[in-house]
């Protein structure tokens, strides 16, 4: 086994031990709307489930050089966002969002996405998406970094709607298999559902 301390490694070093090996993530792609109405819009692979009472969600946005990113900026101003899960039918346009454009422009139009209006909050989504969650700001935790210019914003998000296509939902499940989720590995690679395997979770006597 090869030993190294990430204290002696550059941060994109780490990122780079860090994103070869957690893997594959899941990719949130994020709306959220600025003050002055713009609908920006970004995926993310720094996300997961938080808890389901009631349901959360995580988000890590990066800063660079400890300014935040319009994500983190517009959550924090409006107290709320969107997650869609990211799947085969549209990961090109969520790739086109990932460009470094100003705030004032909408990744959305960039990538001829359609904004959709929520139900329980202000921001909208994208009727693209399968499956998206609207949610309210739990928590803004600013993490990493120094006290001057911190690494990350940890958003934690409320959900407080869901919207699944119904070709996806049956009984209170969704089918996976119908969904096609896309998955982010390392650089520029994806991946896509492969072989599948259950294991019988093991029950205590």
């Amino acid at each position: 086994m090869i030993s190294i301390n990430p204290d002696h490694q550059t941060e994109r070093d780490n990122y780079k031990l860090l994103t070869g090996s957690i893997l594959p993530r899941p990719i949130a792609f994020v709306t959220t709307l600025s003050a002055e109405g713009i609908l920006n819009a970004a995926p993310y692979s720094y996300f997961n489930i938080v808890t389901s009472n009631p349901p959360m969600v995580s988000i890590s946005v990066q800063r660079q050089s400890g300014k935040q990113k319009d994500t983190s900026r517009n959550a924090i101003e409006k107290g709320a966002f969107v997650v869609h899960i990211s799947d085969e039918s549209y990961i090109d346009a969520i790739n086109q969002t990932a460009a470094n454009l100003s705030p004032h422009e909408s990744e959305v139009e960039l990538a001829g996405l359609t904004p959709v209006q929520s139900a329980a909050i202000d921001v909208p989504g994208v009727a693209e998406a399968k499956i998206r969650m609207e949610c309210i700001l739990e928590q803004a935790i600013p993490l990493g970094g120094n006290e001057e210019a911190p690494g990350c914003d940890l958003l934690i998000g409320r959900v407080v709607h869901f919207h699944i296509h119904e070709s996806l939902y049956h009984e209170g499940r969704i089918d996976f298999n119908k969904l096609h989720p896309v998955s982010r590995l390392a650089g520029d690679f994806y991946s896509k559902l492969g072989e599948l395997f259950s294991l019988e979770r093991p029950r205590r006597m």
